[in-house]
């Protein structure tokens, strides 16, 4: 692992880990919902920084020392197979309001 890539990926996860021992105390405290579901996206967003970083490393290594000694089908099929756990943009994930029609009933 390329030595700025790992003080990187160590920053954030040991950031998300104190965060989150916050958000713990939050939920014992029995803080307002919205609240503390502010403060689990920020742990979240963290750790999904922390995953683009190894992600970033593993591009920057494996992957060029493998298209450089021709395994290009092998990397391919590996990367692919590490995207699975990278979810991406976050996403609410709610399904917007039915849109009713006035005077028709829902």
């Amino acid at each position: 692992m390329k030595p700025q890539h790992q003080v990187a990926v160590l920053r954030r996860l040991k950031n998300a880990r104190g965060h989150l021992d916050g958000v713990i105390r939050m939920v014992e405290d029995e803080v307002y919902c919205p609240e503390v579901m502010k403060q689990l996206s920020a742990v979240q967003g963290a750790v999904q920084g922390a995953n683009r970083l190894m992600l970033r490393n593993h591009l920057e290594t494996c992957v060029a020392e493998a298209m450089q000694a021709g395994r290009t089908a092998d990397i391919v099929d590996e990367l692919m197979e590490a995207l699975r756990f990278d979810p991406g943009p976050p996403a609410l994930g709610l399904e917007p309001a039915p849109q009713v029609e006035p005077g028709v009933s829902a």
